[in-house]
């Protein structure tokens, strides 16, 4: 719990948005449509134009940013650009909060967090789930952690940035655990679905043909992600609604089409080589989520 006193909980708090990518440009366009004062800084000043131009003010230096609200934003490419921004204004942000956006590991965001209590300094950390244009829109997601107190002053000045913003505990670092958690389902899916369309494309079915038919597979994700979740949670894997030695053949078969047109395998050669692993272990009968065992057994192996 900070010991100084928030101010500016009105709604038309003043903010500053350290880093203007192209997601730091959205957010401080988010604060702006909301009505909120937003000042601006980034390294190379000509990308705060089109925000100047829709009423934010341009700061010459992050020393003249970070005095110009109680509410800081940085959103850069890493935890390191972090540091290199915002070390030199430490003393600055003494009584401010400060909510990190920039996407890094959990242990990165707990290292911050003790440099901002070690100067302080009230700390947010944050991951944003959505991509640019959903960024300010009421099905936005953003994932908040640390300070309990400048979570609860700021929370409604932060949903400016998305209608969806859990606050995940005092723990710095979970924002981060949901988001690289995340991202990796994301990304493998992803290359499961562009290998869908290669497959796919192979015998030539367009793929705005294909593109339709992705969505049976997306609708059953909630549902197997709740029975996955409730089996994990009872410490148990049932295999009532699904069997991993049929789900390995399945895989075989996807595998032996793909080569034979002559396709990169590499991503469900990992898939079939772990599950096949889950088998030989003896679970067999269970359910795909199973292979969880394998996986924090490699995980402990790194």
């Amino acid at each position: 719990m900070s010991t100084h006193t928030h101010t500016h909980t009105h709604t038309h708090t003043p903010v500053t948005v350290l880093g203007l990518g192209a997601m730091g440009r959205a957010l401080a366009a988010a604060f702006l449509r909301a009505g909120h004062p937003t000042t601006v800084w980034n390294r190379t000043p000509g990308r705060a134009d089109e925000l100047v131009g829709r009423g934010a003010v341009r700061a010459e230096t992050v020393a003249e940013a970070v005095a110009a609200a109680p509410l800081v934003v940085v959103c850069v490419l890493d935890y390191a650009a972090v540091r290199a921004v915002l070390e030199p204004v430490g003393a600055q942000l003494s009584g401010r909060v400060l909510v990190n956006l920039t996407s890094d590991t959990p242990e990165r965001a707990r290292a911050a967090a003790a440099w901002a209590a070690g100067h302080g300094i009230d700390y947010l950390d944050g991951s944003i789930m959505v991509p640019t244009p959903v960024v300010g829109q009421p099905d936005g997601t953003v994932l908040y952690s640390g300070s309990r107190d400048a979570f609860e002053t700021y929370g409604p000045t932060l949903k400016a940035l998305g209608g969806r913003a859990p606050y995940l505990g005092e723990d710095h670092g979970a924002a981060a655990v949901y988001d690289l958690s995340l991202l990796g389902f994301f990304f493998s899916a992803m290359a499961g679905l562009v290998h869908a369309f290669a497959l796919a494309g192979s015998e030539g079915v367009p793929a705005k043909e294909f593109a339709p038919f992705t969505e049976t597979i997306v609708g059953i994700l909630p549902a197997l992600a709740a029975g996955m979740a409730e089996d994990l949670d009872r410490g148990g894997f049932s295999g009532d609604q699904d069997n991993l030695v049929m789900e390995a053949a399945g895989i075989g078969h996807v595998l032996e089409a793909a080569r034979a047109r002559g396709l990169n395998t590499e991503v469900l050669d990992a898939v079939k080589g772990i599950a096949d692993r889950t088998i030989a272990a003896g679970h067999g009968n269970a359910g795909f989520v199973s292979v969880i065992e394998e996986m924090r057994r490699s995980s402990a192996k790194a």
